[in-house]
């Protein structure tokens, strides 16, 4: 439950908010009484919702010049006095035990707590008679049924609500869900080739020519020819032209398949649920007062 400064989450605050006027600078009194405690020297909201928590206090001098928070639910706003009133607070006394507020850090639970335990502590008898209730505090528990891991400003109302009649220039928020969606990277995809080599054999059956001469013997061998009949000359009696075949093993590149890439976008509903709080205004009244609100 991170705080920040009203300044830093609504820069324009003072018309956003309150209507042109500024709560900084507002005399801060102990109850009802004129027993002032300091100055509103800021105001601390939720970051996660935006919602008011806390006042910051200067309680100036008096107390060497110490800040302490008082929270909203805590507190009436009296604009036309230019007054705040710590309405759990009796005495100068119970701000002095306040723990002081650093805004050079965050401050965590255990010192929210220390803060708390001293705002649940009920008005005394005699100030609470003197001193009407606001029409919309709600009492103190008890007994806190948190841990610091459970705890939430909605446990205590009467610490955090802000109504009508005490806080007449605060908004009251309600939380909706907002369903959005973003695009994200998930991942990407590289397509690329490699080369794989092996080893291939191709056998080609050949054919060469070949000359075969034989001599043989003359079934007329010994018999005697006609004289003149045979001419005994030298040169060329027969050309034979002798071929062969020679092996042609090339490698030749070839389309053995094609790879087509596309992105397609399954689609798909993501269903969330979460607890959505809303401010409402808790009024009570005494008598027959005539009552007029929104219709």
């Amino acid at each position: 439950m991170a705080l920040m400064k009203i300044s830093d989450y609504y820069p324009d605050y003072k018309d956003e908010i309150f209507g042109g006027d500024d709560i900084k600078g507002m005399e801060v009194y102990a109850g009802n009484t004129n027993e002032k405690i300091g100055k509103v020297h800021d105001a601390l909201v939720e970051e996660e919702t935006g919602r008011f928590r806390y006042l910051i206090i200067d309680t100036g001098g008096w107390i060497f010049g110490k800040k302490v928070l008082l929270p909203v639910g805590a507190s009436r706003i009296d604009y036309a006095g230019n007054r705040v009133y710590a309405t759990n607070l009796t005495s100068k006394a119970q701000a002095e035990n306040l723990p002081a507020f650093d805004e050079l850090r965050e401050i965590d639970y255990d010192e929210e707590e220390q803060v708390r335990d001293i705002y649940r502590t009920p008005l005394s008898s005699a100030t609470a008679a003197a001193t009407p209730a606001p029409a919309a505090a709600t009492p103190a528990p008890a007994t806190p049924s948190y841990d610091r891991s459970s705890y939430s400003y909605d446990k205590e109302p009467h610490l955090y609500n802000l109504n009508e009649q005490n806080h007449q220039n605060l908004k009251l928020y309600e939380e909706r869900l907002i369903a959005n969606k973003s695009r994200i990277k998930a991942g990407e995809v590289a397509i690329g080739k490699r080369v794989e080599t092996q080893t291939a054999r191709a056998s080609v059956p050949v054919e060469k020519e070949r000359v075969v001469i034989e001599r043989v013997t003359p079934t007329n061998a010994g018999q005697v020819v006609t004289p003149g009949s045979v001419d005994f000359t030298s040169g060329e009696v027969a050309h034979i032209e002798v071929y062969e075949e020679t092996a042609d093993i090339h490698k030749e590149a070839y389309v053995r398949e094609q790879v087509n890439v596309r992105k397609e976008v399954d689609r798909d509903t993501v269903d969330a649920q979460e607890e959505l709080r809303r401010e409402e205004l808790d009024i009570k009244t005494q008598g027959t007062p005539i009552v007029e609100g929104p219709r």
